[in-house]
């Protein structure tokens, strides 16, 4: 099978359903930034920590699930979904690392070690695919979980960076002002 069609040529694409829209039409933009975090996330992995590949392994495939979610414009129920459920997961992991870091004072720089500085980058796309996300939800209907899920991961993302950042005896910094 080619992995090509060139059915995108004049910049337009499928969705699940075999409808066709731009590629700059908000359900590709919400799915793509969501591909975009996915990628990225992938780049980290291995971080050095066994317990944050595992959780950020098991995030990619939420995140390929919210990127089939956001596909389908329509309430098919064969489509994996995110759930409160997925939520859950990612408030219990930054639960137990809460009791691994000392307690925020103020902001922090998004740096720190290789994989601590890709973790705060990977919370920056999840943030922005979050707006795409809720720019969709604003004209048709989406997932209200898989909105929560990518807040959600954008918290859990900045708490990794920062519990990888302190394992590796990398300082945080505040910003000054």
């Amino acid at each position: 099978m080619k992995i090509y069609t060139g059915r995108g040529d004049e910049g337009m694409t499928d969705l699940r359903n075999m409808d066709r829209v731009s590629k700059t039409d908000a359900r590709i933009e919400a799915y793509g930034t969501v591909d975009e975090a996915n990628a990225l996330v992938g780049v980290i992995r291995p971080s050095g920590h066994d317990d944050i590949d595992d959780h950020l392994r098991a995030v990619q495939n939420h995140l390929h699930v919210v990127q089939a979610d956001f596909a389908d414009p329509e309430d098919d129920s064969d489509v994996p979904r995110i759930d409160e459920s997925d939520v859950e997961q990612l408030e219990s992991w930054m639960d137990a690392y809460d009791e691994e870091l000392d307690p925020l004072q103020s902001f922090i720089l998004p740096s720190g070690s290789e994989p601590g500085a890709k973790l705060h980058h990977a919370r920056a796309v999840v943030r922005r695919a979050e707006r795409r996300a809720v720019d969709l939800a604003n004209e048709e209907p989406v997932n209200a979980e898989a909105i929560a899920y990518l807040n959600r991961l954008s918290d859990a993302l900045f708490v990794f960076g920062r519990v990888v950042n302190k394992r590796e005896g990398v300082p945080e910094e505040s910003p000054t002002y």
